[in-house]
């Protein structure tokens, strides 16, 4: 048997479907009611009323710290080390005994400064008596002036002799001093570099004490930044995560400017009470001026070809309508932009959905209050210089590029 398939023709295909759009084109027309286009509603929006704000010029740079007071311990004297009496990192205070040398030698020299000024002691007693014998046998014309004036000559030489044992034997205890190598002032220790039986002399590094109580940071700042600066102007220390840490003045800027760099040291001295360490190298923030301006959140400026927008909301005609407005931004910080022209304090500006809305566009404003970012604006970066994720290109309906997100 053969199995016999029918198509159908396309043309056939074609005249019901356009039979089927007729009816319903028919129908339609029939019924005498046109389709009305309505306008949406007016959509929701988020805006933030601009007010001035404390806006700081700030420099951030690279700080080394140093101990205020850090010495590198060596012996007075020579000999061989017989005792170390503390260990590396230990705090001590000061006058605390470091490291004792071998002072066999001088102990036992003053032992025999000690007996030569007991001699002298003694034999200044014996002259003392026999002048005083001589003078009572001259009274009584028993003893000539001679014999009276030797025995003077030998109390004052007695005396003499007896000062100067007297000065050998401070000298040797002071020497002796010298072999107890003590802690100049209080600070933690630093690595001891000797050895109990290491012989050492005066030019050998024994180890560092150093006190990090009291720290200063040491930065370099360009020539033109220094002019600016005062005795008052204010250094900060950041984490790596750009917290504040530590806050404290300048007080002391360099007369000269580095040959090689042009660049000038600035000091600032502060107490350490965060643990930080001489020679550590953290960020530094020198505060060079503050004043009042406007600022603009970073979500808030839209861009075209380059030039930022902000989509104010204002009341017209009984209407509340979005303009479009050109603005100047300034210094980029962490959530806003300074304001140097184009927008006035009170002006309300859109935060949310900026990629839903047109210039003209009708809106119902809800005011929000943004959190509060750090009083502080980079003073080396500008808005066109530090590309932000609210500068990045982005397309959006209406022309804008990039401000929400």
């Amino acid at each position: 048997m053969r199995l016999v398939t029918k198509v159908r023709p396309l043309k056939a295909l074609l005249t019901k479907t356009l039979f089927g759009a007729a009816l319903v084109a028919g129908a339609a027309g029939c019924s005498g009611k046109t389709e009305v286009k309505t306008a949406p509603p007016p959509r929701e929006v988020k805006v933030v009323a601009l007010a001035p704000h404390e806006v700081r010029d700030t420099g951030e740079y690279l700080g080394s710290l140093l101990s205020r007071q850090s010495v590198t311990v060596l012996p007075q004297v020579a000999g061989y080390v017989r005792k170390i009496l503390v260990k590396p990192g230990q705090k001590v205070e000061a006058g605390t005994p470091l490291v004792e040398v071998d002072a066999r030698q001088e102990t036992a020299a003053l032992d025999s400064a000690q007996a030569q000024q007991s001699s002298s002691t003694v034999d200044l007693e014996l002259a003392r008596r026999t002048l005083a014998r001589t003078e009572s046998l001259n009274k009584e014309g028993l003893a000539s002036v001679q014999e009276l004036e030797r025995a003077q000559a030998a109390v004052k030489a007695a005396e003499a002799a007896t000062r100067a044992a007297g000065a050998t034997v401070a000298q040797r205890q002071v020497q002796l001093q010298f072999h107890v190598v003590r802690a100049p002032f209080a600070g933690t220790m630093g690595d001891v570099l000797v050895r109990v039986g290491d012989f050492v002399g005066a030019t050998t590094t024994l180890t560092t004490v150093a006190q990090a109580d009291a720290l200063e940071v040491s930065v370099s700042v360009p020539s033109f930044r220094a002019r600016s600066l005062k005795p008052d102007t204010v250094l900060e220390l950041l984490d790596q995560q750009g917290k504040l840490i530590l806050s404290s003045t300048v007080f002391y800027v360099a007369p000269q400017t580095d040959p090689r760099t042009q660049l000038v040291e600035v000091k600032a001295a502060f107490r350490n009470t965060v643990g930080l360490r001489p020679s550590e190298l953290l960020r530094a923030r020198l505060v060079y001026s503050t004043r009042d301006a406007l600022q603009i959140p970073a979500l808030a400026v839209v861009r075209q070809s380059g030039q930022p927008f902000a989509m104010v909301v204002e009341t017209k005609e009984g209407k509340t309508l979005v303009e479009r407005r050109p603005v100047t931004l300034g210094t980029l910080g962490d959530m806003s932009y300074v304001v140097e022209g184009g927008l006035k304090q009170g002006d309300l500006v859109a935060v949310s959905s900026l990629h839903m809305l047109k210039d003209g566009m009708p809106v119902i404003p809800k005011q929000v209050t943004l959190p509060d970012e750090p009083a502080q604006v980079p003073g080396t970066a500008s808005a066109d210089e530090v590309p932000t994720r609210a500068m990045a290109p982005r397309p959006a309906a209406g022309g804008t590029t990039g401000g929400s997100r």
